[in-house]
């Protein structure tokens, strides 16, 4: 069978199956619907606890408690969030919201309360859309976070203030142990909700809760709501309190380690009226440069994005285009010294807060923002505020694009001139690559695209800086088996070797090869988001893995994600363009649009068959450019690659198709496949 039947998406490796006795080949037989296993509740909590939260330590399961007592805060009903450590090991979280529900669910014939810890995908911040859901821009998404507390804790303790009562529900290991009860009376207009968790050891390395993330979490809470007092009491210390009045700019003045160069610069934006972005949205910022460089926080809707992601980008691209502006337009740029945006935003120390209707995290832990939206909210809610503070503060901007300037030309200065290769001394680079302008080989990006077409596409949308591409014609020589002093006999091998600078070489030489020719910091693999596309990654993956491992290993190999389709929403004299990945996304945007109001008619879906039909424009927004764009890193340490080769070997081998055809009847079915 040819390599061409078996086609993986985005260099998915799948280790080939261990050979099987006779006595397993015989249980393989006896496989029937008994079989299969159904996971119940919490159980998959317990059985993959890392897919729900970090297990390094318990502090994560207990920020979920904390979020959701700020989420009440955020909704107007909190003022105080109180956390306690005990000395038997317990976590306390209260505040004074409104107090989980404690009536049965009219579906379930269960409380309320009970759900929420008990069941996963069971919560009261699903429909964000409506105007008047208090939790509209809540950081809970899925109804998960204290389902998963309460699947690793020993126990776990809830009582509620609500409606004139006490009420009580306890659970161990994830069950109830004492069933939801009135306790005891109060004031009619005391609420709130304290629960008590004692994180499970067998599920974390380490049973301690990490003190210095919780106390940085409790202190962000107060100081992106101002009006908020948040607390933290550790069993035989002094309780610590957190109250800020100016928010932001009295915190980013105590992480301050120096003077900065220029005022704390903050802001505040929101959406007010309907423009592509849903009313509320928006974002809260503080900014300031320094000489030596400072630190940054973000958040989304309250929750810390540790990993930054496209709200930290938009930040960013808003900061870049309004320094630059101010700096163009008062002729502030020396000869030859084009100003990129890590020149700018290098030197600055930032607080954001940003408000999105409906992110998307990547993964339960939410530490980084994936929705494009938020890249071009945020971009757009910071860019006109900060260039009008800087044009009304001249004395302030000058030194900011002053320190600016100063960091383009030290770049400049760090930058070696790219050495090309010659065979003989005079050889060339390849006639067909479209090189990029910089010398600077840590920007420098080299896209290897799949046709003329959308080559042609590319080189136009491309910023000609720091990005190069290399058309492809046709498919890439199957390379798994070709030694090495005859690769360059195939055109496409020979242009790509001589375009990246890089010698081929093998697994065995990693650590020897000369990798100082190298010309760009990313090669990118972008093809067609079809079966031919796939098939193009595949034996491009196998040309990296097999000859140029050490590019594989520094993780310099990536793919380039293009969207498959393009929603059109009409509305108030333009439309509205926006991508998707794939058809699941592509539903989940129409729900969405449906969600806001946006009836059917006013939306025209349209599939493209492949890079070429993407305007210039459209493949920037998409895929070329680094704040928008989805990448996928083909790298792997020393030990994978290995690993990685006997797969490589059984599915590129040209005389592996009995074993192929074995390997496709008994495991075929577990790699995402188009044959």
């Amino acid at each position: 069978m040819p390599e061409a039947d078996i086609l993986y998406r985005f260099g998915k490796a799948v280790k080939s199956p261990p050979p099987r006795n006779p006595a397993a080949k015989s249980r393989m037989t006896d496989y029937s619907a008994a079989s299969i296993r159904v996971l119940k509740d919490l159980e998959p909590v317990r059985e993959r606890p890392g897919m729900y939260t970090r297990t390094a330590c318990p502090t994560h399961i207990v920020q979920e408690v904390i979020d959701n007592a700020a989420d009440e805060a955020l909704a107007g009903f909190a003022k105080r969030i109180a956390v306690t450590l005990h000395a038997d090991g317990a976590i306390e979280v209260a505040d004074n919201g409104r107090g989980i529900p404690v009536d049965i669910h009219p579906e379930e014939g269960r409380p309320a309360v009970e759900l929420v810890f008990c069941k996963l995908h069971a919560g009261g911040k699903f429909n964000k859309t409506a105007a008047g859901n208090p939790y509209r821009f809540a950081g809970g998404l899925h109804g998960v976070g204290v389902a998963v507390t309460n699947a690793l804790s020993t126990r776990l303790e809830v009582e509620i203030r609500q409606g004139g009562g006490v009420y009580r529900i306890a659970f161990e290991n994830g069950c109830v142990a004492l069933p939801l009860a009135r306790v005891a009376d109060c004031g009619p207009r005391l609420s709130g909700t304290t629960v008590r968790v004692y994180p499970d050891p067998r599920y974390f390395d380490s049973p301690r809760i990490n003190l210095g993330q919780l106390e940085h979490l409790l202190r962000s809470k107060a100081v992106l709501m101002p009006n908020l007092t948040v607390e933290l009491e550790i069993a035989g210390q002094e309780k610590k309190s957190w109250r800020y009045q100016n928010g932001m700019a009295d915190y980013l003045d105590e992480m301050m380690a120096g003077q900065p160069v220029a005022p704390i610069f903050v802001g505040e934006k929101t959406v007010d009226v309907a423009n592509g972005f849903a009313i509320g949205e928006g974002a809260t910022w503080a900014l300031a440069w320094f000489e030596e460089g400072g630190g940054k926080e973000s958040y989304v809707n309250l929750i810390p994005t540790l990993d930054g992601g496209t709200h930290e980008a938009g930040l960013k691209a808003g900061v870049f285009e309004a320094v630059r502006s101010f700096a163009e337009h008062h002729a502030m740029l020396p000869a030859k010294v084009k100003l990129a945006q890590e020149d700018v935003c290098g030197k600055m120390s930032f607080l954001l807060s940003a408000k999105v209707l409906d992110p998307q995290f990547q993964g339960q832990t939410k530490e980084k923002l994936t929705s494009r939206d938020a890249y071009k909210l945020v971009a757009q809610m910071v860019r006109d505020p900060f260039e009008l503070w800087l044009n009304s503060h001249p004395d302030c901007a000058r030194k900011i694009t002053e320190l600016a300037v100063k960091a383009a030309q030290n770049r400049l200065k760090s930058t070696t001139k790219a050495e090309k290769k010659k065979s003989s001394g005079i050889a060339t680079l390849p006639g067909k690559l479209t090189d990029c302008e910089s010398d600077d080989i840590a920007r420098n990006e080299i896209f290897l695209v799949e046709g003329d077409s959308a080559g042609g596409s590319a080189k136009q949308g491309r910023d000609k800086e720091t990005r190069a591409v290399l058309p492809l014609r046709g498919k890439v020589l199957n390379t798994w088996e070709v030694e090495r002093g005859q690769l360059f006999k195939n055109n496409e091998v020979h242009d790509i070797a001589v375009a990246i600078g890089v010698d081929p070489h093998g697994i065995g030489e990693i650590d020897t090869v000369d990798l100082s020719g190298l010309r760009y910091g990313r090669i990118i693999v972008m093809s067609d988001a079809d079966v031919d596309g796939s098939h193009i990654q595949v034996l491009l993956f196998t040309l990296f893995l097999k000859h140029f491992p050490a590019l594989v290993e520094r993780g310099h190999i990536h793919v380039a994600q293009p969207p498959l389709f393009r929603v059109d929403v009409e509305g108030r004299g333009q439309t509205r363009k926006i991508y998707c990945l794939d058809e699941a996304e592509k539903e989940q945007t129409r729900q969405k649009l449906r969600d806001e109001g946006i009836a059917d008619n006013k939306l025209s879906v349209s599939r493209f068959k492949g890079l070429g039909e993407m305007n210039p424009d459209q493949l920037w927004e998409t895929t070329l450019c680094p704040d928008t764009r989805r990448l996928v890193p083909f790298t792997a340490n020393r030990q994978t690659i290995g690993e990685m080769t006997a797969t490589f070997n059984l599915l590129m081998g040209k005389n592996e198709a009995a074993g192929r055809r074995a390997w496709m009847e008994k495991d075929g079915g577990l790699v995402e496949a188009d044959v």
